[in-house]
């Protein structure tokens, strides 16, 4: 590894459930995040199933690839397809052995769980001892469930962390993991990772690239990583500078917020659920919301975070127009002059929110999610979207979203949280 350059990793996750789509893989992009905070460069995101033959070249490849970390995750339970040990032990030259004091700590977590289930026996007493089997040199960390991760040096290769597949028991290993002698060797070398994360709202990928390309033109970029992704309405742009480039990624921060200022969100990474909930408790302002083709969604957005209660007054779903009328004060004539699908009507419904459940600010959806029920005139992914305030601010939207049912309904979402944001005031000043 180069002075300045960033140590590669790879990270290899194991289970067949998870090529079956049955579940879906949260280890592999948590750990993404932490690697690259740490500053790291993630080479390989691997995903195997519980096949021998498949994990191992899956670690084969990452460390022929220039791996320095390999970390996997998955195949260290009690039952048969759990391989991960044996095939890191393999891959490492290193024999399995058992451990007597890894034998005596699963052997105390497994006796509170036989004592509640009622389960033991020769079956409990033989996934203790196979959990105990630990490669010789390995590192053993202290069980979150009841299979213990490893961390394996290999010589002349990759430094190989071995970590459970439940997530609750890989993230809270995690730590132990860092703190080892082996990782803290590897640790000491990697360059610290300065970075920026952008965020702007409603802003296309193709905006970023051609800004970059011009930027490019008169400022050397090639000691920065710049990454961007955008899900449904927000734009992340990280850029990661290598030591003695600060100076230049700042440079390239002020050039993208001056010529996207109006879409940004945050410098310093924050994301829109967040500076909502920032906004609402620096201002002391309460939300409300009524919601018909989003069917809960912002409401649930708004109180998935802790503390909530602070700034949520409450949420109503009013589907039909009987249930608009009864609970939120929609006029049934205006419902038959503009449809259900309206601006007079998403600011009833927002009016109707705010005043019925006493909050400072009130939020009105309603729109068309499909597949059925579009119009030539309203087509499916017609929405209109207002937020009310007591001190008579209106912030409307009518917009045409694309997408699936889900899309239409999540967009819908994305925009009414960036709407709430205007109101309370926690956007930048342009």
């Amino acid at each position: 590894m180069d002075a300045g350059e960033r140590p590669r990793a790879a990270v290899v996750v194991t289970g067949s459930e998870l090529l079956t789509g049955v579940i879906s893989d949260s280890n592999g992009p948590w750990l993404a995040t932490e690697l690259a905070g740490l500053g790291f460069e993630l080479a390989h995101l691997l995903l195997v199933g519980d096949r021998a033959d498949d994990l191992a070249a899956a670690l084969r490849f990452a460390a022929d690839a220039g791996a320095e970390l390999l970390i996997t995750s998955g195949g260290l339970g009690p039952t048969a397809d759990d391989l991960t040990a044996q095939v890191v032990a393999d891959f490492a030259g290193l024999e399995l052995e058992f451990d007597e004091q890894v034998h005596a700590t699963i052997a105390a977590i497994v006796a509170g769980w036989s004592a509640r289930t009622g389960f033991s026996g020769p079956s409990v007493d033989a996934a203790t001892r196979k959990q105990s089997m630990v490669p010789r040199g390995a590192v053993v960390l202290p069980p979150v469930g009841t299979a213990p991760g490893l961390v394996v040096p290999t010589a002349g290769g990759p430094l190989v962390v071995v970590l459970p597949g439940p997530p609750r028991e890989l993230r809270g290993s995690w730590p132990s993991a860092l703190a080892t002698a082996p990782m803290q060797a590897l640790l000491a070398r990697v360059p610290r990772a300065e970075s920026r994360s952008l965020h702007f709202f409603g802003l296309p990928e193709s905006e970023i690239a051609e800004s970059l390309r011009e930027v490019g033109a008169a400022l050397d970029l090639t000691a920065l990583e710049v990454t961007t992704c955008q899900r449904h309405s927000e734009l992340e742009v990280d850029i990661r500078a290598r030591p003695g480039a600060e100076e230049t990624a700042e440079a390239l921060v002020d050039e993208l917020v001056g010529r996207h200022r109006r879409q940004l969100l945050s410098t310093d990474g924050a994301r829109t659920d967040e500076l909502v909930a920032r906004a609402l408790l620096a201002s002391g302002l309460t939300v409300a919301t009524g919601e018909s083709c989003t069917g809960g969604m912002l409401a649930s957005r708004l109180v998935d975070r802790a503390g909530s209660s602070a700034y949520v007054a409450g949420g109503v779903v009013a589907y039909t127009n009987e249930a608009k009328t009864a609970l939120l004060g929609v006029p049934a004539d205006m419902i038959v002059a503009h449809g259900a699908v309206s601006p007079q009507v998403a600011r009833a419904l927002a009016d109707g929110a705010r005043e019925r459940l006493g909050a400072d600010i009130g939020v009105g959806i309603t729109g068309v999610a499909g597949p059925g029920g579009g119009t030539e005139a309203k087509p499916v992914g017609t929405v209109s979207l207002c937020v009310s305030t007591g001190d008579g601010q209106v912030i409307a939207r009518d917009v045409r979203l694309p997408g699936s049912r889900a899309d239409i309904r999540e967009r819908s979402t994305d925009l009414a949280m960036y709407l709430i944001l205007r109101a309370a005031g926690g956007l930048p000043t342009p």
